[in-house]
């Protein structure tokens, strides 16, 4: 066991960063600015540049940075809002997250921050200037990193013990000349007292104004603490109060407001700051000019240890370096060292991204609906707006994020995607993850988990089971031991669940489900949320899809519990009945002959069914066409033998309803290794549905299964509607289409959570099917290869996406030439929401390390 392996049985560290929504309708974006949040306090959650916080996020610590020339602190990272982004919100920085342990014992971050004043009011006005078809106009593009006139500031965290932080900010001129630099490390205080009139409040304090710059943190719900600065420092104190004059044009009840600092810093303005040297905000100014290669080093210490009368940077360097031995150690055992030094230098800050994305995000939706006890009302439209249905929820955790600027909130699936990967760094945290949105305060009393912020009641694929599942096993193997409570827990959970989505999404009682648009936003020719502008409703396939798998997940789930406590078996016997009734209905819905299987063309589609009755299907080939292929579990002979009740009950399936199992894949007949095969899709099927996604000219990329057919580059589907055409054109990288907000795109490009799943289901058939069984690959070629073989192949693909080729580029990094040459830049990874259908280059959401962290499992599994 590493000391980091055993730190992770003792510890538990959290910290996070976050934007503001007070809005109406969830424009979070224009609600509170970037403009404001200098001088604006939050209410919910905090940000900074390489944040960190305690678990509740009362005690913050940033960095702060000027370069003489800004307008304003350089406090948090810049960006578009939707409106202003000609591909929806855009983070406009370069910043990398470089280590990261799970207890946080260790952890790098990098801020690439220019020389020059930062182009805020061009990336704006050139961003908005562009089309949805033209290319995002980024930061490199400014010209402002030319001759490398920047900084690399890059920021180190390491404990000395659970709440004894160093911090360590190296600062680097990367430039041709000697550059000036204001490096503000920043401590302050969420506002907690400010919005229920109670007056409480914490305080920062020098211990000694005429000594060392030692800060003393006094908190009514912590330990006191200290922060240590070390050399000559000035220490700059003001609160964290919004600055009502500027925002609002009222008086403020004291001089000493948020962006006290940014005034005298930059403006050089006089009774912005606290004489008495104490505030709810601090920040020790270091004042550097560098050489051209030059590299300046603060260090300073947050700790609960008092070290006055002492040194607090004895052994400063001896536990940093001993840290990162021990990162390198734990990380040892977790990633193969069979990987070349560049795939294993992906696969950690794949890691390392994951674990700085987790935060504390904090939402209460009853105070949000009501405002809070000091501040004005809000509007009554808020009552009846967007979550008044979920009052119960209350949210105060420590959480995993897609992408803490984009996304700085969690949504259920992606949610279960992370913990796929988390798992091999932190199962304990993993489970915590699953559980959590099944508990009282997060489920919805229906049953319903919550989807995500913007509309909690929204409908995202339920892959819960799943993650579960796959989280339960790869923990067991890990550990050795299988942790059987945290899968009852999840089993009994997800039972409501499960019936809510019986209940509510099955519109006919028919096992053909509709769920909207299931979080895959723009792939369909309607809006799937919204009611359809011809009436109806949609069968959708990928919703019946994932309601199979979802049975099967359980399914498994209840088999493994059945194996020592055999109640269980009943439960398992239903899941396995309900996934033959959803299969059977998915292939012959009806009595007019239109089921989601499309027998000419070899291929599952959604079929539109009109309010009269009538329905026909929208013959789109997009990923809801292979969605069904998730749904495949196979059945191990051993374990049929362990359970009789359940073995019985399902021969006499198979001899008394050959009516429902005539379109399953043969679970009569017994595959490699005598297992049983269930799957909506049997051989047949799938061969067909393969010859399509095996396809160069359709599905199959370079860089993995594309969400969208290639076909439709060329043959658009269209769909005319009370005099409108709607039409679904192969577009391979940002959308044209507004949708969702135009920043999400799955017509064309390649997401890596669902090409996960069919990685994992290839190799599922494969179990049951064989070597025997083999394919073209790519289609039409004389290459045949086994499911298992195409499974890696695949997997590879993607990986390949990150990894730099013969010609030592990576795809990733597209077009940005600086990324692919410059020493300095080409190692640093960005881990994007979603990638180029034809080229691999990296788009949407920049760091959403979230899902895209399954590339982590993918080395692991099938190396480079």
């Amino acid at each position: 066991m590493t000391a980091e392996s055993f730190r992770l049985a003792e510890s538990r560290d959290r910290r996070g960063t976050v934007r503001e929504d007070y809005s109406r309708d969830g424009s979070a974006w224009e609600y509170f600015s970037h403009d404001q949040a200098r001088s604006r306090v939050y209410r919910w959650n905090e940000d900074g540049l390489a944040g960190i916080s305690d678990r509740h996020q009362l005690i913050c610590f940033a960095v702060s940075l000027w370069n003489g020339r800004d307008p304003i602190l350089k406090e948090r990272l810049f960006g578009l809002t939707g409106k202003q982004g000609n591909h929806g919100e855009d983070v406009k920085e370069y910043y990398f997250y470089l280590d990261n342990t799970p207890t946080h014992s260790y952890m790098k971050y990098l801020y690439k921050y220019p020389q020059s004043a930062f182009p805020y009011a061009g990336l704006v006005r050139e961003n908005g200037r562009r089309g949805k078809t033209e290319a995002e106009y980024e930061l490199l593009d400014c010209g402002i990193f030319d001759d490398d006139r920047y900084f690399d500031v890059v920021v180190e965290y390491a404990k000395a013990d659970v709440e004894d932080m160093l911090i360590r900010v190296s600062v680097t001129n990367r430039g041709p000349e000697t550059a000036p630099l204001w490096l503000l490390p920043t401590t302050w205080f969420r506002n907690t007292w400010s919005w229920n009139g109670d007056g409480v409040r914490p305080e920062l304090h020098q211990v000694d104004p005429s000594g060392p710059p030692i800060i003393e943190i006094t908190h009514p719900r912590l330990q006191k603490r200290w922060l240590y600065s070390e050399g000559p420092c000035e220490l700059l104190f003001t609160e964290n109060e919004s600055n009502s004059q500027r925002l609002f044009g009222t008086p403020n009840p004291t001089p000493f407001v948020k962006d006290g600092i940014n005034e005298y810093v930059v403006s050089g303005a006089k009774g912005t700051l606290n004489p008495e040297r104490c505030g709810t905000k601090v920040a020790a100014n270091y004042q550097l000019t560098l050489l051209p290669g030059e590299t300046a080093v603060v260090r300073m210490r947050l700790s609960d240890v008092d070290f006055r009368g002492r040194n607090a940077f004895d052994g400063f360097e001896t536990t940093f370096a001993l840290r990162q031995n021990e990162a390198n150690d734990f990380y040892a055992t977790v990633i193969p060292q069979s990987l070349s030094p560049d795939a294993r230098a992906v696969m950690r800050q794949a890691f390392a991204g994951m674990l700085w994305s987790k935060q504390f995000y904090h939402y209460v939706v009853r105070d949000w609906l009501q405002g809070d006890p000091a501040t004005p009302a809000p509007s009554e439209e808020r009552k009846d707006g967007r979550n008044h249905d979920w009052t119960h929820l209350y949210n105060a955790d420590v959480i995993s994020m897609p992408d803490k600027w984009e996304y700085p909130w969690y949504a259920s699936w992606d949610l279960a995607f992370h913990c796929v990967p988390l798992a091999l760094v932190d199962s304990d945290f993993a489970k915590e993850q699953l559980t959590l949105m099944l508990r009282e305060w997060y489920m919805h009393p229906n049953g319903q988990l919550p989807a995500y912020e913007w509309q909690l009641g929204d409908v995202n694929p339920p892959v819960h089971a799943w993650a579960a599942w796959r989280v339960y096993k790869i923990d067991k193997k890990l550990h050795g031991k299988a942790d059987r409570a945290f899968l009852k827990r999840i089993l009994h959970k997800l039972l409501l669940n499960f019936t809510w989505w019986v209940n509510r999404k099955d519109i006919d009682g028919m096992n053909i489900f509709q769920g909207g648009f299931l979080g895959l936003d723009n792939i369909g020719v309607f809006n799937r949320s919204d009611p359809l502008p011809t009436g109806g409703h949609i069968e959708q396939s990928d919703a019946t899809s994932w309601m199979a798998m979802y049975t099967l997940n359980l399914l498994a789930i209840a088999l493994e519990l059945a194996s020592e406590e055999p109640e269980y078996e009943d439960v398992a016997s239903k899941f396995w009945e309900h996934f033959i009734h959803i299969a059977h209905a998915i292939n012959h819905r009806g009595q007019d002959g239109i089921g989601l299987w499309d027998q000419t063309d070899g291929f599952f589609y959604d079929v539109l069914r009109f309010p009269g009755g009538g329905k026909f299907p929208m013959r789109v080939r997009s990923m809801v066409g292979l969605i069904p292929l998730f749904a495949v579990e196979t059945l191990e002979p051993e374990l049929l033998d362990r359970l009789p009740g359940f073995k019985r009950r399902l021969e006499w399936f198979i001899d008394n309803r050959p009516d429902l199992l005539g379109n399953m894949a043969s679970l009569g007949s017994k595959g490699t290794g005598q297992r049983r095969l269930l799957s909506i899709a049997n051989p047949a099927q799938l061969r067909r549905i393969l010859k399509i996604m095996l396809d160069e000219n359709e599905f199959l990329s370079p860089h993995g299964i594309r969400s969208l057919s290639r076909y439709h580059r060329q043959h658009p589907y269209t769909l005319v509607a009370n005099g409108i055409e709607h039409r679904v054109d192969y577009e391979p990288a940002e959308s044209s289409n507004g949708l969702f907000g135009g920043n999400s795109n799955w017509r064309g490009p390649i997401w890596f959570p669902l090409n996960y799943l069919l990685v994992e289901s290839l190799q599922k058939f494969h179990h049951y099917l064989g070597d025997d069984f083999k394919v073209a690959f790519p289609t039409g070629s004389d290459n045949m290869m086994s499911l298992r073989e195409v499974a890696a192949e695949l997997s590879r693909r993607l990986t390949r996406i990150f990894l730099r080729n013969e010609r030592g580029r990576r795809p990733v990094f597209g077009k940005l030439e600086k990324f692919h040459t410059d020493p300095y830049w080409r190692d640093h990874m960005l881990f994007h929401e979603y990638f180029d259908g034809d080229n691999g280059s990296g788009l949407g959401s920049s760091h959403q390390t979230g899902w895209t962290g399954l590339v982590t499992k993918m080395l692991q599994q099938n190396g480079e």
